[in-house]
């Protein structure tokens, strides 16, 4: 590599990262992009993207064993998981392809190896091969990303102890599966699995599942997940020492809500419990950047406590979701390069589990929205009254938004229905325009639409929902 020289260094080449080396070099900031692995990181290779090509393998494998509902036959309908797995590959190749052309394009110095801060405008990179080049930088933008959390007591095996990356990479579909977290990730194998044939159990400590939504959706998931025959846990707690490992699979003790003690088993145990921020061994020390609880700390400008050091995505907390590092990059870097951006607000980002049926959300529950002190009132409206949920035959499942009483401006929405993600940026979109649930009830809505109900639940607000 012959230039060493850039306006900015960004470590880490996921989502975030190479968004932010695009807008940098868009901006006119000489950009060099240090990447360990395949540009793209988590989102694209371990991430979003392959568990949504699998998902989406799952939905189709539900239409067509349901075939008959909707006037169709066909013979030997069933699952070939390593085809599935190759059109994962294909797709995550082909988006991995055009993220190196992109990066080209704009003219992004990509640079492979293991990147560490060693000084204020020096960052080590470390090739595979052990050679080391050193960058200089006026700025530096960490984007490092994160991993999936493993407990001391229970280290992940790669065999019967797994992690979603883990998952990602089996080759068979197992009989029986325990997922240990009720999250977002946990939720989506859990609905996966339950498609392709896979015994399921699902373990979360908390009350409900999907703990960071509302939980009367979050309560309605998890009564379609019961129907399916995933068998669901909350408020359970699961013993780490009691995990058994044998050759038939793998069992644990827990304690249900009620004290009473049970034994689950399953082929593996796939522990989806969050992910830890690398932060490790990429010179945080060297340079004094501030870390707690795992963490770096940062401004609204993603800024750290060190001048021309920035840090955005996983490795900061709050979402850990690869929109939210992509907007974090464009920030930072316009905030380099001297301009003013608009600033995130966390309660205008979506946020989604791409379960069957999907969930999605933006802004406050009624319940957050009161304990901030505010008046709320809420428009409901289910799915098996809207035409077309009903032509897909995915009828279950509701729409829920809350808006302030005394000014009707939208607080949150809050979906469990059908391709749920496909309709919550309109609600993402109203919030950035501080819409009113009166402006989204005024506003016209194609039929049939599954976005109808957004609507009718708008209407709703007031006590006007005409469909129910």
């Amino acid at each position: 590599m012959a230039e060493t020289s850039f306006d900015v260094i960004i470590l880490g080449g996921g989502t975030g990262g190479y968004v932010a080396a695009i807008r940098a070099a868009q901006l006119g900031l000489k950009t060099a992009l240090v990447d360990s692995g395949r540009v793209g990181g988590t989102c694209l290779h371990r991430g979003c993207i392959p568990t949504k090509a699998l998902l989406h393998t799952a939905e189709l494998l539900h239409t067509f064993q349901h075939r008959e509902e909707f006037g169709l036959t066909a013979e030997n309908v069933g699952l070939d998981y390593p085809k599935a797995m190759q059109k994962k590959d294909k797709v995550v190749t082909q988006l991995w392809k055009g993220v190196e052309f992109l990066l080209k394009k704009n003219k992004v110095t990509v640079v492979a190896g293991w990147g560490r801060m060693v000084d204020a405008a020096h960052v080590e990179v470390t090739a595979q091969a052990g050679e080391k080049t050193t960058l200089t930088a006026k700025d530096v933008v960490i984007a490092t990303g994160s991993v999936p959390r493993e407990f001391a007591d229970l280290p992940f095996d790669g065999q019967q102890i797994l992690s979603s990356d883990h998952v990602l990479e089996k080759t068979e579909v197992p009989k029986s599966i325990v997922i240990l977290g009720g999250g977002a990730i946990g939720v989506e194998f859990a609905s996966m699995y339950n498609d392709f044939g896979a015994e399921v159990t699902l373990i979360e400590m908390l009350n409900h599942i999907l703990p960071q939504d509302d939980e009367e959706v979050a309560q309605a998931l998890a009564k379609m997940l019961s129907k399916r025959g995933i068998k669901v846990m909350a408020g359970t707690t699961f013993d780490l020492k009691s995990v058994k490992k044998n050759s038939k699979g793998v069992t644990a003790k827990v304690t249900m809500p009620d004290g009473k003690e049970e034994s689950v088993s399953g082929e593996v145990l796939l522990v989806a419990v969050g992910r830890k921020a690398i932060t490790e061994d990429i010179g945080l020390d060297k340079v004094g950047v501030k870390v707690e609880r795992g963490f770096i700390t940062v401004d609204d400008h993603y800024r750290t406590n060190v001048p021309h050091f920035y840090a955005i995505g996983d490795v900061i907390g709050g979402y850990l979701l690869a929109h939210v590092a992509a907007h974090e990059g464009m920030i930072a870097v316009e905030t380099i390069a001297g301009q003013n951006p608009e600033l995130l607000d966390a309660t205008r980002v979506p946020r989604v589990t791409y379960s069957r049926p999907e969930v999605a959300s933006v802004g406050l529950t009624a319940e957050e929205a009161q304990k901030k002190g505010l008046e709320v009132k809420i428009g409901t409206f289910p799915f098996r009254a809207n035409g077309k949920s009903l032509i897909l035959g995915e009828a279950e499942g509701m729409v829920k938004l809350v808006a302030d009483k005394k000014t009707d401006a939208l607080i949150g929405a809050h979906i469990v229905g059908p391709h749920a993600s496909d309709y919550i940026n309109e609600m993402a979109l109203a919030k950035f325009l501080e819409a009113t649930a009166w402006e989204v009830g005024e506003s016209v809505h194609a039929h049939p639409t599954v976005s109808e109900v957004l609507h009718e639940a708008a209407l709703a607000v007031d006590g006007h929902a005409i469909h129910i």
